[in-house]
């Protein structure tokens, strides 16, 4: 009886929580985006739910003076980039990217010197100061297409995620220089997971991520974006899915697609850094506009041209 209590109590809080959180968004002007792996209470008090580059896209178009963008810091950097005129706030500091962190900006520097020539590519999973390296960025929908319009005769150079690399070298056929960085959460999702999955859901299909390692995605029916994976689930007249990707999105994918049924690939699948924010925190956030997340004008003028030339192809 005190547990039922409890769980009564909780959901009353969340409620009041979530309301104060709408009223501070119109006092502040403020517009929240969350990444479809948040928790399900972030996602539900957001404007906008969808993948990093989409939602920082979607806030540039807005009349709203502040951004709470509920995801990790690559993806504020990226909402401050395309958006410097607003305020961009991460309602987590500690909510990063180990990927991100696996490469920076002098080591990139003295690989592009190992490589003249080479166009650099990067994936939208970076800092800032890295895209201002690049030439050219990346997401997981659109990094074939990105890949296949670079010049023939050019050597690349791709960072930082290896298992993206590698499915999109074999792909696209083009020979990649790929860094050695990965998805901590993705990378954890083995072929005897998938295997498994199968063998308790013999009638589902499997979307993974092509973050995913590659005898992962060779196992798959579909590899893509979380965006691509919800619009294949919705339009699909298939009944199940075995889900190869962040826990948070099955969340999005019962919200929208309700009348199918979604199993996780492996409850290995969870990011602890998207799982940093909380509802209280984005309550916070709102009454003080804290944390910021600033990107110094010289690296944002260098870091947009490269999201730039992504957009334009």
């Amino acid at each position: 009886m005190e547990r039922a209590e409890y769980l009564v109590s909780s959901k009353e809080q969340m409620q009041k929580l979530s309301e104060e959180i709408a009223r501070l968004k119109k006092e502040r002007n403020a517009i929240i985006l969350s990444h479809v792996y948040q928790r399900p209470e972030v996602q539900d008090v957001a404007d906008f739910v969808g993948d990093s580059l989409g939602l920082s896209q979607q806030a540039a178009k807005t009349d709203a003076e502040v951004i709470i963008f509920c995801g990790v810091h690559f993806m504020a950097e990226s909402a401050s980039i395309l958006s410097p005129d607003k305020i961009v706030v991460l309602p987590d500091e500690h909510a990063g990217c180990p990927m991100a962190d696996m490469v920076n900006e002098v080591e990139l520097e003295r690989k592009k010197q190992e490589l003249p020539g080479a166009v650099v590519v990067c994936y939208v999973n970076t800092s800032a100061e890295v895209k201002a390296e690049c030439d050219i960025a990346c997401t997981s929908a659109n990094a074939i297409s990105i890949i296949s319009s670079l010049p023939a005769d050019r050597p690349i150079l791709f960072v930082p995620d290896k298992n993206l690399g590698q499915y999109i070298a074999a792909k696209t056929g083009r020979e990649m220089t790929i860094w050695q960085g990965y998805c901590n959460t993705h990378d954890r999702l083995t072929a005897d997971d998938i295997l498994t999955a199968k063998a308790a859901h013999p009638g589902a299909l499997v979307l993974v991520h092509p973050e995913c390692r590659p005898e992962v995605v060779a196992l798959a029916d579909v590899v893509a974006s979380t965006t691509g994976m919800i619009r294949y689930a919705r339009e699909s007249n298939a009944r199940e899915f075995i889900v190869g990707t962040e826990m948070g999105i099955l969340h999005a994918l019962n919200k929208q697609c309700s009348d199918k049924q979604y199993y996780l690939a492996s409850e290995k699948l969870m990011c602890p850094n998207m799982k940093k924010i909380t509802l209280e925190k984005v309550h916070q956030s709102l009454l003080n506009l804290e944390p910021r997340v600033d990107v110094p004008q010289e690296i944002r003028e260098r870091a947009v041209r490269c999201l730039d030339r992504m957009l334009a192809i």
